[in-house]
């Protein structure tokens, strides 16, 4: 019966898709307030990593207004950076966290926006519009602990030498769309003692590199002390790899199953950030609600 009741429910998820309207827009958080508070975003040098041999990173820190140095912060990491970060793209995340800080919806926390790493050209190409190989489906796609271990062993200790980040994971949180989902939930899934917050959008459950059988182990794995936020439409995609709703709907299923403290936002978006971003505001909320100092609002159910 639960087998027919699926089936049934995606029979109907995707005969809508084609009446899909995929209008999400941005609300007032993820816009500048006169008199809010603004944090300072700096880019960073390019990173060279000994983890991903002979890559090179754009990456970036966002420091909140209130965060004084007297007490740790709160960390939150987020994979394809430069998009996040990006005050006019569509998460807008400095300026969602300048709103919640200032109201106490989230705690001081500092954002590392971290780009998946390249490959530099050994001498200038002959194209001069050629870009550099990216090494981002084996860093985000791979299963195991090889960017939890990226993450611990250099850029946070990097952080660690002019910012007091908490160590405690339930202060440390990681987000990503895609590619950047699955990753960020790898590495929790991989590290739980260092994180355990975890928000994953149009998240490649799929099989690019084995992530399909998440939804199993995460049925026969004792849980986890994680809090996982997913979200994903009707429209994203179908292709060899697999099938993102589907993938989803399955972990969705498994994270049921397992008694996971989590919270699914399915829609009928396509294959991008929209969704995602229109709704990051409240996700926050959701996601740091009882944290000490967090007052809740009527969003965080």
């Amino acid at each position: 019966m639960r087998y027919l009741t699926l089936a049934l429910t995606l029979c109907c998820v995707f005969a809508s898709s084609a009446l899909a309207i995929d209008d999400y827009v941005l609300g007032p958080d993820s816009e500048r307030h006169e008199g809010v508070p603004q944090g300072k975003v700096t880019q960073q040098e390019p990173w060279k990593s000994k983890v991903f041999e002979g890559t090179v990173r754009d990456w970036w820190i966002y420091v909140p207004a209130q965060y004084d140095g007297s007490q740790p912060a709160c960390l939150m990491v987020f994979q394809d950076g430069g998009g996040m970060v990006n005050e006019k793209g569509q998460y807008r995340v400095p300026v969602v966290f300048d709103n919640l800080i200032a109201r106490k919806q989230m705690p001081v926390t500092i954002g590392v926006f971290i780009n998946p790493g390249v490959f530099p050209f050994e001498k200038p190409p002959a194209d001069p519009k050629a870009k550099p190989r990216s090494n981002r489906s084996f860093e985000y796609d791979s299963l195991g602990d090889q960017y939890a271990r990226f993450l611990l062993d250099e850029i946070i200790p990097e952080v660690k030498k002019n910012y007091k980040i908490t160590d405690d994971p339930a202060g440390r949180a990681i987000c990503g769309n895609s590619s950047g989902g699955i990753c960020s939930f790898t590495v929790a899934w991989e590290r739980p003692n260092e994180f355990r917050k975890v928000v994953s959008h149009i998240g490649s459950f799929t099989n690019i590199r084995g992530g399909h059988v998440y939804h199993a182990m995460i049925r026969k794995t004792p849980p986890k002390p994680l809090r996982l936020f997913l979200q994903d439409g009707s429209n994203d995609l179908d292709n060899e790899h697999g099938n993102w709703p589907l993938a989803n709907l399955e972990m969705e299923a498994a994270l049921k199953f397992a008694k996971y403290d989590y919270k699914f936002v399915f829609g009928d978006g396509k294959h991008s950030g929209k969704h995602g971003g229109s709704i990051f505001p409240d996700t926050m909320r959701w996601l740091w609600r009882d944290y000490p100092g967090v007052v809740a609002s009527a969003e965080t159910k």
